[in-house]
């Protein structure tokens, strides 16, 4: 399309004692080519708050079915960042739809408050003040998180609205909310009322720096280097005590492999597989020729498996060996290593047979720790017999990840550094297990290993297994329907629709190997674990009337409540206070987070039609979410859930302000617009990772630049238009009639792109309308007709009708995805003071529309039109014509079909004429017949040829079209008929 103030068609190129430029009806707008979105969108921001734009949407849809999208509570910690941008511009995009679509649609927003996140930057304030936490009164410092979330709550309220999203801002929900905390408490003591809460010990993820447990949707696993070492264990019996190990095996060792040697100390067993070939070597030569000598020596016998034996002989440096026999391991009992270093350690460590054990890499043997591992607690348990302590898992590590008081050499060696500049960085515990096992003589080698290793979500640094008292939700313990909450859950997975749908497999997969839930937190920061413990005998208080008071002081003044009021105000004088344990642990954000649906979901609205999260929250929030209401309330709490990638970098690399990579969506709004990064956004395949970066987010601008262009020239064309001038459709010329079967078209791709929620098909169905079926075709053919038709023709009144329609439906179908610049196109059209484009609804598209057999000739006569456009773009490049008007392609063809089109659409057109306009040239003609030689041929088109000539006539000095009919009319003597007879109209002469 050219551009829409050209006046071309008004100039008279020859003498002429007339300027009929101003007998022209060109283009006239006010809406502006630059939009400067920066400036402009916030002032739409205000005019929609002015007139509470969101209460008016929700007014207009009273008593409409209802569509509730529940919103994934962001962390308010912080500016949003690219991708919590992208997840809210989404939820924007499917609640505009859905609305337009007619269903009442609300939205509203939330924020996690609770947890690690926030407790973790309110404890970096502390610190750079020279205070611990554990110096701060519990009261003052919960204050201090609650103001802390409660300030980038308000910053990210208004970044969220920047980006067009509108939703409930005057009154989003919070988990820190009385109420809320309240429901949580409520949700929380229901578990505890189905018997389905239990505190267990056993290995859970810690972080050493934050002093708390995690679960598994709060660790990422990054690369770390480590020491890996092989370990010597010394035989030293079989399993009844005083029988001597057989003679073949006396003085040999059995070797095992680890990553993490700060756990040797905490050893009590190894573990093998049946599965396994075992073998006993004796090293008969070790390598010399180094500076150093190796830890084997000749004479060594070392058991290993035997397709890891040679792995094993190189790490040690052997060069010689022979295989002595075979080895069972079962019944066979080592020494510890450090057993000759200090009693605390002569103890028994027993061979175990255990599933886990593989020989994949290191020794076919796995040293085993039950307090620092999961698989080492499993295969601990199931051998009770061997639990001699007085604690069935020996504890080794404090809270601190510093080894315990008790433990020698090792007392207060740190795992993991927790302050300092080298907070993360591994402590002096490895260093000195490696010490301590070469002073024992029994480190056979040791070597560095970069392997991925679980870090704390927040703090970044790396994780331990600690075995601890914890608090867990029991997954696999029957409910009063006999089904488990993995079996409720399981089969609420299979009712919910899952998009894309490879995401029911991924988080179907997590719930069946999942571990009981870890809900309990050593942490201030947030819903406490309201539980009181019998000291007798260890029992969960479970009394409705305790409970009740508990959930009515929380409701009162908070969670807050449960750490101020004496514990005999909830018991009551039912109970002695002195007699139970009031625990203080904090709940599990997830179970915050995933209780949300319990209070923020409003009477109607449960279960919510749609979760919409990053593909990380199979892991977190949905899952948390299924498990929480399948345990309350036996399904989840949502019908389908929609899940997007992440946003990287334009090169693909992960985003990291160290790289100086990311983007944020503020400095892109205050760039280019919020629309821009919202067209980015609609433009993206969201199912899958998305990338970002300046050279992407330019060619959003052109597409945008492109698509405004087109509204532009809509509102230039349909300047003074009323209803008045409108035409039925069975008035209109065969093109209108083609283009309102198009709006149909696309009309029904919109609408199941939106319903589908993907809108990278809708805008691209969009977009390509505009660029390929207006600009390039419908409005480039009618731009003669619309300057130069008297303002009464009727195909000049059709085309400004379709016009209307076109602009109505395109504006109304861009407007959940570009708001600021649909709401601005439709007020320069239909200016109101209090309404607004995202008031109304889909314009309906009328069943008569729709026209196939017209569509087909149409499809025939487009592709003659592309074929003649190449012709003559090669004439012009040749400098053979100027413009198209100088020309009359002779259109050669061997197939009936655009014939039969071209008679069938011209209606009562001259052929001849009807060709001319949809080539825009002077004159045309179509011959049927072989492809003359030299006739322009497109590749993909083979029935079809061109032959430029030169137009015949004169140059009519309004319409710059070559004519024969010039100068027909004596009263314009260098007019055209049509033009003389336009501006006569004009003149009012006629």
């Amino acid at each position: 399309m050219t551009d829409m103030i050209d006046t071309s068609a008004g100039a008279t190129g020859e003498a002429s004692a007339r300027d009929y430029k101003d007998t022209l009806f060109l283009p006239t707008t006010d809406f502006p080519m630059r939009a400067g979105l920066p400036k402009a969108e916030p002032k739409w921001l205000e005019r929609w708050n002015a007139i509470k734009l969101y209460e008016k949407m929700r007014a207009t849809k009273a008593g409409q079915e209802r569509f509730v999208l529940h919103d994934g509570p962001p962390y308010a910690n912080g500016h949003i960042h690219i991708g919590t941008g992208l997840n809210k511009i989404l939820k924007d995009f499917v609640i505009r739809t859905q609305r337009m679509s007619g269903k009442d649609a609300p939205y509203r927003p939330g924020w996690d408050c609770h947890g690690l996140p926030i407790e973790w930057k309110v404890e970096q304030a502390y610190r750079e003040k020279g205070k611990r936490k554990d110096d701060i009164p519990m009261a003052e410092f919960r204050r201090e998180c609650r103001a802390y979330a409660q300030k980038w709550l308000d910053v990210q309220r208004e970044e969220f609205k920047r980006l067009g999203v509108e939703g409930e801002w005057h009154d989003p929900y919070t988990t820190m909310a009385y109420d809320a905390e309240a429901a949580i408490v409520n949700e929380f003591l229901t578990f505890v009322e189905k018997d389905l809460v239990y505190r267990g010990s056993m290995p859970v993820m810690w972080s050493p720096v934050e002093q708390t447990a995690l679960a598994e949707a709060e660790v990422e696993y990054q690369d770390k280097v480590s020491t890996q070492i092989w370990v010597r264990f010394p035989l030293r019996a079989v399993k009844q005590d005083g029988v001597a190990i057989p003679h073949a095996l006396a003085g040999a060792h059995v070797v095992i492999w680890t990553t993490t040697p700060w756990t040797i100390p905490a050893n009590r067993a190894v573990c093998y597989s049946k599965a396994i070939n075992y073998g006993l070597y004796e090293v008969t030569a070790v390598d010399t020729e180094m500076d150093f000598m190796p830890w084997t020596r000749p004479g060594d016998k070392l058991i290993v498996a035997d397709n890891l034996w040679e792995d094993v002989a190189k790490v040690g440096f052997v060069k010689g060996w022979r295989r002595l026999s075979d080895v069972n391991p079962e019944g066979l009992i080592c020494s510890h290593p450090f057993a000759k270093l200090d009693r605390f350690w002569d103890y028994r460590v027993p061979m175990f047979a255990g599933d886990h054990v593989t020989a994949d890499a290191g020794t076919g043997f796995v040293h085993t720790a039950p307090g620092h591992g999961a698989d080492d607690y499993v295969i601990w348990m199931q051998h009770k017999d061997w639990h001699d302590l007085k604690e069935p898992i020996p504890h080794t590590v404090g809270p601190d990840g510093a080894y315990l008081e008790h433990i020698p050499f090792f007392a207060g060696e740190q795992i993991i550094r927790t302050e300092g500049k080298k907070a993360g960085q591994d402590g002096n515990a490895n260093k000195l297990s490696m010490a301590k096992l070469i002073e024992a003589g029994l480190l056979l080698g040791r070597a560095q290993l970069t392997h991925s290793y679980p870090h704390s979500w927040r703090s970044k640094a790396p994780v331990i297994f600690r075995n601890t008292a914890q608090w867990f939700i029991a997954i696999d313990k029957a409910m009063e329907d006999g089904e488990t909450l993995r079996d409720t859950a399981l089969r609420a997975i299979d009712d919910t629709q899952w998009t894309p749908a490879v995401a029911k497999n991924r988080i179907k997969s997590m719930v069946e190997g999942r571990p009981d839930w870890l809900i309990s937190r050593q942490r201030a920061w947030g819903v406490p674990l309201t539980l009181f413990v019998n000291k007798a005998t260890g029992e969960i208080l479970r009394d409705p009337d305790v409970n009740a008071r508990i959930i009515a002081a929380v409701r009162e003044g908070g969670a807050d409540a449960w750490f101020e009021h004496p514990a005999s105000e909830f018991l009551g004088e039912a109970y002695n206070a002195d007699a139970f344990e009031q625990v203080f642990d904090i709940l599990d954000v997830w179970f915050d987070s995933g209780s949300t649906h319990a209070f923020a979901l409003r009477e109607g609205e449960w279960p919510a039609d749609v979760y919409l999260e990053g593909s990380d929250q199979h892991r977190g929030w949905f899952q948390s979410s299924l498990l929480e209401s399948c345990g309350t309330r036996g399904r989840a709490p949502y019908k389908q859930v929609l899940t997007h990638g992440f946003t990287m970098a334009e090169d693909g690399r992960k985003m990291s302000k160290s790289l100086g990579n990311t983007v944020a969506p503020a400095a892109v709004a205050e760039k280019y617009g919020a629309d821009i990064l919202r067209l980015w956004a609609a433009s993206s395949d969201y199912s899958g990772d998305l990338r970002i970066g300046e050279a992407i987010l330019q060619s959003s601008v052109d597409a945008y630049r492109k698509l405004r262009n087109t509204l532009r020239y809509l509102l230039g064309a349909l300047h003074g238009f009323s209803e008045d001038e409108a035409v039925e459709l069975a008035q209109m010329p065969s093109l209108e009639r083609f283009m309102l079967h198009r709006l149909s078209e696309v009309d029904e791709a919109v609408r199941k792109a939106y319903a589908a929620y993907d809108f990278k098909r809708a805008w691209a169905a969009l977009f390509n309308f505009c660029v390929n079926d207006l600009s390039a075709f419908y409005l480039d053919v009618r731009k003669d007709s619309l300057y130069c038709d008297r303002p009464d023709a009727i195909r000049r009144r059709s085309a400004r009708t379709v016009m209307a329609k076109v602009f109505e439906h395109l504006t109304l179908w861009l407007a959940p995805l570009l708001p600021f610049t649909a709401e601005e196109a439709w007020q320069d059209r239909f200016a109101s003071e209090d309404g607004s484009v995202h008031l109304m609804d889909f314009a309906p598209v009328p069943a008569e529309w729709r026209d196939e057999a017209r569509a087909d000739n149409w499809a025939a006569i487009r592709r003659l039109r592309r074929v003649v456009t190449g012709a003559l773009e090669l004439e012009r490049r040749e400098k053979r014509i100027g413009s198209s008007l100088e020309a009359a392609p002779v259109v050669y063809s061997t197939h009936p079909s655009y014939a039969e089109a071209l008679k069938a659409e011209a209606g009562d057109e001259v052929l001849e004429d009807f060709l001319a306009d949809m080539a825009i040239t002077s004159q045309a003609r179509l011959v049927e017949g072989a492809l003359p030689q030299g006739a322009f041929t497109l590749d993909d088109v083979s029935d079809l040829g061109v032959v430029v000539e030169k137009a015949q006539g004169r140059k009519c000095s309004r319409s710059w079209r070559i004519r024969q009919d010039v100068g027909a009319d004596a009263r314009y003597p260098d007019l055209s008929v049509r033009d003389a007879d336009a501006v006569a109209h004009y003149d009012g002469v006629n």
